[in-house]
This record gives C-alpha cells, sequence and structure tokens, in this order.
C-alpha cells in the first residue's frame, strides 16, 4: 500500500496564526513530517487588538496542552468576562455584551421570555442582571469557576476570555512549537514556485535563492495572502457596504488603575475606540471610516481620548473587510488576515485562526489533495466568516444614532437577508434560533439587540401558563442569585495578584 501521508508542511508567516498553526500542527501531524515557519523580522506583526472570545481558554488547553498560569503571566494577560459598549444605541447609553448563561432556562424556554412579560410590564430590570458576567463586570470582580460551588450555583461554571500582549503570545507559541519539532527559517520570499500541471504550489523562494519546498503550505502571511492571492489568486469578497470601518489607530497607553475584567468599545463619530487592560499596559485603538474622517483626526481623537499617557504614536493600519473566496486552495489554506477580516469589534480574529485549524485537522488530506475535503473545509468556513459578519454588522444596524453620517448611513443601510430575519424574529416575540453550529449563541444575540433598542414587542405565549405570582418569584430568584455570586467573587486584581501576577516587563 502507497504511503500518501503528507511529509512537508511549510507555514509562511508568523505572528499569532503562524506560530499557532505551527504548534497545532506540530502537536498533532508533526510525527514523521517535516514542519517549517518562514518569516522575517523585518516584516512586522499586525496586531489590532489583544482580545479573545472564551473559546480561547478551551483552545490554549485541550488542543495546545497550555497551562493557563504560564500564558497568562508570559503575555501580561487579564481576564475578560465581556465587552461593554457605550453610546452605540445611543449617546449616552451603555450596556454589556456578556459571555455566558443568561438566567436559567425553564422548560422549552428560555430565561429571557420569562423575563420579557415582566420588562414589557415594566417589573423586571434590564437584562444585564439576570448574568452574572454583566453584573460582576462592572463591579471589578472576577473569578474563575469554582468547582466546590453547590449545584446550580451561578460561580461553578464562569466563562470568560483574556485581554493579552498579542506579540508575547507569537513569541511563547514559537517557544511551544520550535519544542515540538518545528523549523523557523528567517528571510523573505520573493517568489512563489508552482507545478506547471495542476498549478499545486511546490515551492517558495527566498531572497538568497534557497527553495522551501513542501506538500502542503498554510498562508499566514497578512493581508497581502502571498500564496492564497498573489499566487493563485483565490479572489476576495468585499464586505465593507456592511462594515464601513476600513482603517485603524493604535497606540498603548499607562495603566492607571486596577485592570478591569472587560473590554470596552466606544462609539466614535465615524467609527469606534476600543480600550484593552493588560496588567502592564493598556491596548487603545480607533477603528473608523477613512471615508468619513482623515488619519489625522482619527489619531488625534484616540490620543484624546485615553486613560493616561501614550507609550508611543499611533500605528496606522488599513484594511479591507471581508474574506476570501476560497480559504482551501490546491494546497495552500490561509489563516487570519490571509483569510479575512472583519474588524475587532467582538475579538474573533484569534478565534477564526484557531476555529480554521480545528478544522483543517478534522479534514486533515493526504498528497492527493481529496476535493470533497477541500469543499468542504470551505463550505464550513464560509458558513461561519458569514454567520459572524452577520453578528458584527448588527451592532452598526442596530442604531437610533443620526447625528453624523457616519452613523446615520449605517442605520439606514441594507443588510443581509439572513440578519435582517434574525431582527425581525426577535423585534416580533422575542425569538433567536441559532444556525447549526454559528460561533454567537442566543446570550450574545439578545444582549446586543436589546442593548441596542431593539426590545420585542412581545413574547412566548408559553409564558403566560405560568401564574403571575410564580414568575415574580422565579425571575426576582435568578436576579438575587447573580447578584449574591457577584457579590461573592474577588476583585480582578486581587484575583491576579493571587494567581498568576505578572513580573514587570
Amino acid at each position: 500500500m502507497n504511503d500518501h501521508r503528507i511529509r512537508n508542511i511549510v507555514v509562511v508567516g508568523g505572528g499569532s496564526a503562524g506560530w499557532m498553526a505551527a504548534a497545532t500542527l506540530a502537536t498533532y501531524v508533526g510525527e514523521g513530517a517535516r514542519i517549517r515557519l518562514v518569516e522575517s523580522e523585518e516584516i512586522g506583526i499586525v496586531g489590532v487588538g489583544e482580545a479573545s472570545v472564551p473559546h480561547m481558554q478551551t483552545f490554549n488547553r485541550s488542543v495546545l496542552g497550555i497551562d493557563e498560569r504560564e500564558f497568562v503571566v508570559r503575555t501580561q494577560a487579564t481576564f475578560k468576562l465581556g465587552i461593554q459598549f457605550n453610546d452605540w444605541g445611543r449617546v449616552g447609553e451603555s450596556y454589556i455584551h456578556g459571555f455566558g448563561k443568561i438566567g436559567r432556562g425553564l422548560g422549552p424556554l428560555p430565561f429571557h421570555q420569562f423575563w420579557l412579560k415582566l420588562f414589557l410590564g415594566g417589573r423586571a430590570e434590564p437584562i444585564g442582571a439576570y448574568s452574572l458576567q454583566t453584573v460582576a463586570a462592572p463591579m471589578g470582580r472576577f473569578m474563575a469557576s469554582a468547582p466546590d460551588a453547590p449545584p446550580g450555583s451561578p460561580l461553578g461554571d464562569i466563562a470568560y476570555a483574556y485581554h493579552f500582549d498579542a506579540a508575547a503570545y507569537a513569541g511563547y507559541l514559537r517557544g511551544l512549537a520550535e519544542a515540538r519539532g518545528v523549523q523557523r527559517v528567517e528571510g523573505k520570499i520573493v517568489s512563489v514556485s508552482r507545478r506547471a500541471d495542476d498549478g499545486f504550489v511546490d515551492a517558495v523562494v527566498m531572497e538568497g535563492g534557497e527553495r522551501i519546498e513542501g506538500e502542503l503550505f498554510i498562508d499566514c502571511s497578512g493581508f497581502r495572502g502571498l500564496l492564497i492571492e498573489q499566487a493563485l489568486q483565490a479572489g476576495y469578497e468585499d464586505w465593507t457596504h456592511w462594515l464601513p470601518c476600513d482603517r485603524a489607530m493604535a497606540v498603548a497607553c499607562e495603566i492607571t488603575g486596577p485592570p478591569l475584567p472587560y473590554t470596552r468599545a466606544t462609539a466614535r463619530p465615524a467609527g469606534w475606540q476600543w480600550r484593552i487592560p493588560l496588567q502592564h499596559r493598556v491596548g487603545n485603538g480607533y477603528v473608523y471610516a477613512s471615508n468619513r474622517i482623515s488619519d489625522d483626526e482619527a489619531a488625534a481623537t484616540l490620543l484624546a481620548n485615553l486613560d493616561g499617557p501614550a507609550l508611543g504614536d499611533p500605528r496606522p493600519l488599513r484594511f479591507t473587510t471581508g474574506r476570501r473566496k476560497r480559504f482551501w486552495d490546491r494546497n495552500v489554506v490561509a489563516l487570519g488576515l490571509a483569510a479575512g477580516f472583519m474588524e475587532p469589534l467582538e475579538s474573533t480574529s484569534i478565534y477564526l485562526i484557531q476555529s480554521g485549524l480545528q478544522r483543517l485537522l478534522g479534514l486533515f488530506p493526504d498528497r492527493d489533495f481529496d476535493p470533497v475535503l477541500v469543499e468542504r473545509y470551505n463550505r464550513e468556513t464560509i458558513f461561519e466568516y458569514e454567520k459572524t459578519r452577520d453578528f458584527l454588522i448588527l451592532h452598526y444596524k442596530a442604531t437610533e444614532r443620526d447625528d453624523t453620517p457616519f452613523w446615520d448611513t449605517c442605520r439606514t443601510m441594507e443588510v443581509p437577508a439572513s440578519l435582517q430575519e434574525n431582527i425581525d424574529l426577535f423585534r416580533a416575540s422575542g425569538r433567536f434560533f441559532r444556525d447549526a453550529e454559528e460561533f454567537f449563541a442566543l446570550p450574545s444575540w439578545i444582549q446586543v439587540m436589546l442593548g441596542q433598542g431593539i426590545v420585542p414587542r412581545s413574547y412566548h405565549p408559553v409564558v403566560d401558563r405560568m401564574p403571575e405570582a410564580e414568575l415574580v418569584q422565579f425571575v426576582e430568584r435568578v436576579r438575587l442569585s447573580m447578584a449574591e455570586a457577584a457579590a461573592a467573587m474577588p476583585m480582578h486584581q486581587a484575583f491576579i495578584d493571587r494567581y498568576c501576577k505578572a513580573p514587570a516587563p
């Protein structure tokens, strides 16, 4: 029997995407295979945000076998319970998209349907009062799940993510990958060699003339897509008409107080500004539409809205929101910015890399590159990108702001039919149905829709079967349990100091 296993893998590009790919492949397919990563120290690493979603916790632990404490210390990380959105629905309004569950479901219905009946009658608090993360985050409290918590306690299952130094994470992953056998090749790639018969990439050619040959190539070369686009011309689907921001200014500033356990996203006249607290500094950025504000104005706005002194000059970044038409083409798989970009609004960039890697492992090919595997990978990845896209567009569409041309355009734009259907269904009776395995689930969708002014006209009729006094008691009991659990949590800084304090860099 012929051995068609892939024995030679080349990762093009470093950064978080490249080294994450290298470490993952070395862990699961590295035995008997040569894995090389090609990068140049002269080419900078793009990092528009340093935040994640809870999936990163699972990926680090279960896929790469990373110890959480070591990761947090090495990357100056803090913990993240959600994202606070300021001025998105209306100027002066604020809400938190918290991770984890909302309340406790009952029978076939999610909790928010029971809450909704009381809320529409003016007899319930805003939805954030019924989620542990959204109660604890503004209090500055945090803890990991308590394995000894009583059954049913919110403290027994706490979803959280991280704020972290992306460059430090890439360096940490590099050490992990090299310890597992990955070879790093320094230098610039000047050309890509392809087979004449089928167009497959067979080597990348270095500045000094060296050929780095491979059977499978992972393109982590950033926006330029050295292999997937420049060599194979996979094509790009532009989503700027729905996600209008095409530039960002990023700058770090000094930390001026205990780090809060959430990301802050504040709407600005032509986009929005992020604030991401690490242990040693705060990451900041202004994501904006270049047809609404100049680069100089964006930089000035960013610098005027920092919590502490800037640690340098704002760094500009240009991008086009969208995705590759093909993520896997012939023997090239694109990850990270080479695959597409949907801005850091919900911290999905790292997740999409990790999800792509897990999908690649599940569909890992041999040297024949069965088209069925390639087609399945592309179909599932397109689905994931489009569902993520819809959730991000929701933030721009669901606004009542008309105070600037940017927000007025967002408010009145037509959106994908799939998103409009979700909005219409929720506005009618508070219902949302997750489509297959799309990443953002019901708690995320209803928090953003409610937080930005999409309030249902009614609720599920089954709720009326519960006696009124029982309904009031049930909803109030959930609110009290969240308040009591949050009050029992330590302060975020105290948790870090005790568990994972990083040394000063």
